[in-house]
């Protein structure tokens, strides 16, 4: 949708995307029905195509098309970013609660990595008082400090309760139906 006021404008705008959105689509026609399992090779597939079409893709529509045409695969390769470094995947993030006298890394080393080998630590998030890694926090259990037990009303009464709240209910239904 064209955001142009004028309507010769817009409707030249339109139709320059609608051409666009075509020759995009005969593009995406002429890749491989191959399931890539490296998005770096399709990548480079992608842009080989958009090359031979005389295309230039626009960041945005680049992303638009790889994420319509992938999907999360568990046997697919670890995607890079722009670093190199591995790319997270939201669906898989964790958190932990360490124990505040003990070191981030060794509680990683024997609790998480025997279970997840792949897994790393967000260096990145720091606490904002003493700018280690983690967030630094506290787990107070008010139950466990405040609670009081206060035992149940005795079967009998409760009993007696429902018995009499059906009595009046019963009552109630009378006067209605008569």
């Amino acid at each position: 949708m064209s955001k142009k006021k004028d309507p010769g404008a817009k409707a030249a705008e339109e139709a320059t995307g609608r051409a666009e959105q075509e020759s995009i689509r005969r593009m995406l026609e002429t890749l491989p029905a191959t399931v890539f399992k490296d998005r770096g090779a399709f990548l480079k597939t992608l842009k080989a195509a958009t090359k031979a079409a005389g295309l230039t893709l626009a960041a945005p529509i680049q992303k638009a098309i790889l994420s319509a045409l992938s999907e999360r695969d568990e046997t697919a390769e670890i995607c890079p970013d722009k670093d190199g470094h591995p790319e997270p995947d939201p669906e898989l993030r964790d958190t932990e609660n360490v124990p505040l006298s003990e070191a981030i890394e060794a509680f990683f080393e024997r609790e998480v990595k025997p279970h997840v080998p792949d897994a790393w630590i967000n260096t990145a998030n720091r606490d904002h008082k003493d700018g280690e890694v983690g967030k630094v926090g506290y787990e107070i259990s008010f139950n466990r400090y405040f609670y009081r037990y206060t035992p149940p009303r005795p079967l009998e009464e409760i009993e007696a309760d429902i018995k009499a709240v059906e009595k009046e209910i019963l009552e109630m239904l009378r006067e209605v139906a008569d």
